[in-house]
């Protein structure tokens, strides 16, 4: 993960869990592992069967993944809210970026596809998971810009809903860190702009009582494993809130620049109101 500049402070702090936090990690994290890989495993037998007779779409296997992420925040304990409208045209979802959880707070509301870096895919674990749930892995080459679009052409034109992290890291989740306009090229390609929408998503975690607004999120230099246990160990769980914002139609707008800056301000300004409201 790339260091956001704003990070001037130590990325992370020493857990003391104690004896009831080190048994709620065995007591959620046992459940969990078995939610994960059992559906890991239903997927990869489905998608067995899927593959061949359906090709590219998936009309099973993400309901899979919908029912692990919906009971991930079961076992842990953790609140889950949503408001607005899903999208119903074909396109993409682009939404500010927290933590390793967003892809489970996500995905247990809306069938999405997640667009990752390339090096995704060779991380132990994560990696498996993201190739068995049809993540579209890229590659930050210019000389590959015409394929990963025709791959994005290929998936949204089978009515997958490809998901974006435009800013790039993750963060803290107290700030929204400026939208980077380069993967907003594609979509404005002869091939994609006359049909595709961009449905902005704001995600904001609200810490458990007495903890650091921080809480769950994950940036600079935080390992996956010791997070993990923390948010697993955590005595009392917050909540997790998505709310979705009105689709924008690319074709409305002139530039990648100014499609990028209109999701952002849907996102920043809801991300300001709900850190007012705490």
């Amino acid at each position: 993960m790339n260091q956001p500049l704003w990070n001037s402070e130590k990325a992370s702090d020493p857990v003391e869990l104690g004896v009831i936090g080190w048994c709620l990690v065995l007591l959620r994290g046992l459940p969990l592992a078995i939610l994960v890989f059992g559906g890991l495993i239903v997927l990869l037998a489905l998608r067995l069967l899927e593959r061949p007779l359906f090709g590219v779409r998936r009309p099973v296997t993400p309901f899979i993944t919908q029912f692990v992420c919906r009971n991930a925040f079961r076992i842990l304990g953790m609140g889950f809210r949503t408001s607005g409208t899903l999208m119903q045209e074909r396109g993409a979802v682009v939404a500010n970026h927290t933590s390793w959880l967003d892809i489970f707070a996500l995905n247990a509301r809306k069938r999405v596809y997640f667009v990752s870096k390339a090096e995704v895919a060779k991380w132990p674990g994560i990696g498996w998971l993201a190739r068995a749930t049809g993540t579209v892995f890229i590659e930050r080459d210019r000389k590959k810009a015409k394929e990963q679009t025709a791959m994005f052409e290929t998936r949204l034109k089978a009515g997958h809903k490809l998901l974006f992290f435009p800013e790039g890291t993750s963060t803290d989740g107290l700030r929204v860190l400026p939208f980077k306009t380069t993967l907003f090229a594609a979509f404005f390609s002869d091939e994609l702009r006359e049909f595709m929408y961009v449905q902005p998503v704001s995600v904001i975690f609200h810490a458990p009582a007495g903890q650091p607004e921080r809480f769950y999120g994950w940036w600079g230099d935080m390992e996956f494993g010791p997070h993990l246990v923390k948010t697993l160990g955590a005595r009392k769980q917050g909540t997790v809130e998505l709310i979705y914002h009105a689709p924008a139609k690319v074709s409305d707008f002139e530039s990648r620049k100014a499609l990028a800056a209109h999701c952002e301000e849907a996102v920043r300004h809801a991300h300001a109101l709900a850190q007012l409201e705490k």
